[in-house]
């Protein structure tokens, strides 16, 4: 570098300058970003070497889709979250991971590292290269809300502040690459807050239209509903939303993707809606009601169990990030934080709704010697949960069966409920639970996910974490049996109880009774220290009924087109 650009070890800066790798670790941890999950490579070795001179913790995963799934969990709960890998090899392993970040409003940041500038032009044929050094940030152009090379000092500092609040304010991955010449390169330090912009604004007129117009139709209303989406999740609008609740009295129902957007305990929680995949009694009253309010929902096939909307457009108000309708009437930049906020405050008359449907309870007693069921697998874990409990749930029949679980505090169930990978629940718990100490991970996974990313449970032990890993040993990928059968959705067998074993750490359970359940429930709850597997065997076709109505809808279109 020339001119004013200077390069040296880290820490040897004056207090007027600042290395680019150092001040994109400060501003991370500005966020309140304190882990940094990843697998290391070449190119991105010095910076890592940053990371692990700083305060931040470097949490490096069996596999970069592991990271990234972790770093995606730990944004759900933290606000934020930050993933680190290297050129080519690790950054595309992440294009899985950041596509369901952003389908699903998940505010990762993706840290690559990349070749140096001045080696490309040396080497034009460098190691981990596709086609040019450009591409990998072309892919994940398509995958972020922004994304930006830090390959001029001039404007580098700038650029890691833009992407950032860009994240934070639109709770969508963004895409940083730190070529290796670049981390260590000395640039003279911002004053705080230079580059920050100011957070958008409601159009007063808009909003005051939309909520007189919303207010009007609520108070005419005779059986108004709320359902709350992932959006009120992902924003921190779980207290707002709460005061429109008490203050109105107004039902409230959740989509599988927003569940435990409130406390499932609270007295006017319906439950889970998600159309004829649901409950029917929590569909009937949703789909019943004469003026249906949409907080933060984007409904997809899975939320309406493979239908199309069944909720007229004329009685639907659907407030989202994005856009707000009210009725057939559209309203452009109101703000979902600011029409919640003044929704809550406004004067509604408070109801005294009755004849709310309930959750169902099975509170039939164990029997130790008859084989283990889905239905009862679930009935005893809803009795398993408590304040300190996060549930995580990996897509098919572990989160369909987990749908009607009592989760009893805010932002205590993560599922990918839209987007749908599978591999997402072990790695998840890992995040999760670093984001929150204080809550220990209930996971829910299939045999067939659990093969493709359930070793990073030897991360989990590494960094003294104590999952509790439900997993439903049904002989492959039940969800796709279901839709079409065939030898392709068959898995190797595992000894999933004796994982232990083989990472010389943890507890593993075979499970194949009532009794054998229990047993493994208190074990697990006696032991604080270490993850516990428990190797559930179900028969292959015992699946929740919510599974079964939706394989039914999709399969059928699987074969139309085939």
């Amino acid at each position: 570098m020339q001119g004013r650009w200077r390069v040296g070890p880290s820490g040897t800066g004056g207090s007027g300058f600042v290395r680019i790798g150092e001040y994109l670790i400060e501003r991370l941890r500005a966020h309140g970003v304190e882990h940094v999950f990843g697998v290391p490579g070449d190119f991105v070795l010095g910076f890592y070497d940053q990371l692990e001179r700083s305060e931040m913790m470097v949490v490096n995963t069996c596999d970069e889709q592991g990271a990234g799934f972790a770093a995606d969990a730990y944004a759900r709960l933290r606000g934020l979250g930050a993933v680190c890998v290297t050129y080519g090899v690790g950054g595309l392993k992440l294009a899985n991971t950041t596509g369901q970040a952003y389908a699903e409003s998940s505010p990762v940041v993706v840290i690559s590292g990349a070749p140096g500038l001045a080696e490309r032009e040396a080497q034009p044929r460098l190691h981990h290269k596709v086609r040019v050094f450009d591409t990998q940030r072309l892919v994940f152009e398509q995958l972020t809300v922004a994304s930006t090379v830090l390959d001029d000092p001039a404007t580098a500092c700038r650029e890691i502040d833009r992407v950032l609040g860009v994240a934070v304010r639109q709770k969508r991955p963004v895409y940083v690459e730190l070529p290796r010449d670049m981390a260590l390169v000395e640039v003279p330090r911002p004053a705080p807050g230079a580059h920050q912009e100011p957070l958008p604004r409601s159009h007063p007129a808009a909003l005051a239209a939309a909520l007189a117009e919303t207010t009007a139709l609520l108070a005419a209303a005779r059986r108004p509903v709320v359902v709350l989406g992932l959006e009120v999740q992902r924003f921190g609008l779980q207290e707002k939303t709460l005061r429109l609740i008490e203050r109105t009295g107004i039902p409230v129902a959740v989509t599988l993707l927003g569940k435990s957007a409130i406390g499932e305990q609270h007295p006017r929680f319906l439950g889970v809606y998600a159309g004829r995949m649901g409950r029917e009694d929590v569909r009937a009253y949703v789909e019943d009601s004469d003026c249906v309010l949409l907080l933060g929902a984007p409904l997809s096939d899975v939320d309406l169990g493979g239908d199309a909307t069944p909720l007229d457009p004329a009685r639907t108000i659907q407030v989202e990030a994005e856009c707000l309708s009210v009725g057939h009437h559209v309203y452009e930049k109101v703000r979902l934080a600011d029409f919640i906020g003044a929704l809550a405050d406004a004067d509604l008359p408070p109801r005294d709704a009755v004849d709310l449907p309930r959750p169902p309870r099975d509170d039939a007693p164990t029997i130790p010697g008859a084989p283990i069921t889905v239905a009862r697998l679930f009935a005893r874990l809803a009795g398993f949960l408590t304040d300190e409990t996060v549930v995580i749930a990996e897509p098919g029949d572990a989160l369909f069966g987990a749908a009607d679980l009592p989760v009893r505090q805010c932002a205590e169930f993560l599922a990918p409920a839209y987007y749908a990978s599978l591999g997402f629940a072990v790695p998840a718990a890992i995040g999760a639970q670093l984001a929150d100490p204080a809550l220990r991970p209930l996971v829910l996974v299939g045999d067939g996910a659990f093969q493709m990313t359930g070793m990073e449970l030897a991360t989990a032990a590494r960094f003294g974490l104590n999952p509790i890993v439900v997993l439903l040993n049904n002989a492959g990928y039940v969800t796709e049996r279901l839709m079409v059968d065939g030898p392709f959705n068959d898995v190797l067998p595992w000894a999933y109880h004796r994982i232990p074993e083989i990472l010389g750490t943890g507890r593993g359970f075979a499970v194949e009774t009532e009794g054998d359940l229990d047993a493994a429930l208190r074990a697990a709850t006696a032991q604080p220290d270490g993850f516990c597997l428990l190797d559930v065997r179900l028969d292959p076709g015992d699946v929740s009924p919510a599974l079964r109505r939706l394989t039914a809808r999709f399969g059928a279109a699987a074969l139309a087109e085939a």
